[in-house]
């Protein structure tokens, strides 16, 4: 993990991981791919994680008073499930087809999200069953690659919250994910002392772009702030399924 290439990849990801915790959802997804264009997405996944959860304090404590405490309560349980699952088929299931079944259910959701009702206007109760399956989906998408966003999405984004409520759950629910994740990729050697010291570095960037993100959050009007989400999940969606192909190709 040498080389200029590396570190400019490193900075933009880091980059990333902060601005999605400081209000900006999804865009986080988009750091291990940036990240793998150097180093291999397995490495860029244990090489990222503790930036998530030092992003993760930030974020939580600016979005303290804005969360949605039965959301986390049904996410929350059903994560931890498809962490410990991904941590038992770790060795035996391919990241390209998780990858791929995460950008298809993206897609098809940020399409229907796009040409049918609106993204932030439905306004549901959230519901036990349906959360228990995309938090566990959630959860082990996160596990292999950092890439639940999309479940994660699919169950919130029909709920009607506000974008600060939606900021601050989204937040609060992978800073959950990630805490959990840390004993499992420690369990697997992803979290090693050259990690860690690399690691160290793009706290700086991180974080500073976790503020950057909350002052967006403010300034970005509702409907423009989720058109964003739904766009940025259907770019992302896509990508992984392409990437996907390529490799079973």
């Amino acid at each position: 993990m040498e080389g200029q290439g590396f570190w400019f990849a490193a900075t933009i990801a880091a980059m990333l991981v902060g601005l999605s915790k400081g209000g900006l959802p999804v865009v986080g997804m988009l750091a291990v791919p940036v990240l793998s264009l150097t180093i291999s997405p397995v490495a860029a996944a244990g090489l990222l994680l503790p930036v998530y959860v030092v992003s993760d304090v930030f974020g939580v404590y600016a979005y303290r008073h804005a969360f949605d405490r039965r959301v986390l309560m049904i996410l929350a349980p059903a994560a931890i499930l498809g962490i410990g699952l991904g941590w038992l088929t770790a060795a035996n299931v391919p990241e390209a087809l998780v990858g791929g079944i995460v950008g298809l259910i993206g897609l098809g959701y940020s399409l229907i999200l796009l040409f049918g009702r609106p993204s932030h206007a439905v306004g549901r109760k959230p519901r036990i069953a349906p959360g228990l399956v995309w938090g566990s989906l959630a959860g082990y998408t996160s596990f292999v690659s950092h890439s639940g966003a999309p479940p994660y999405q699919v169950y919130v984004m029909p709920l009607g919250l506000d974008k600060a409520t939606y900021a601050g759950t989204t937040t609060f629910f992978f800073a959950f994910v990630n805490a959990v994740k840390l004993i499992p990729y420690f369990a697997l050697g992803q979290l090693s002392p050259g990690n860690l010291s690399v690691a160290a570095w793009l706290f700086i960037p991180a974080v500073l772009s976790v503020l950057l993100g909350y002052w967006l959050l403010r300034i970005i009007p509702q409907a423009l702030f989720f058109r964003l989400v739904t766009y940025a999940l259907l770019g992302i969606s896509a990508r992984l399924v392409w990437q996907a192909l390529m490799q079973i190709g």
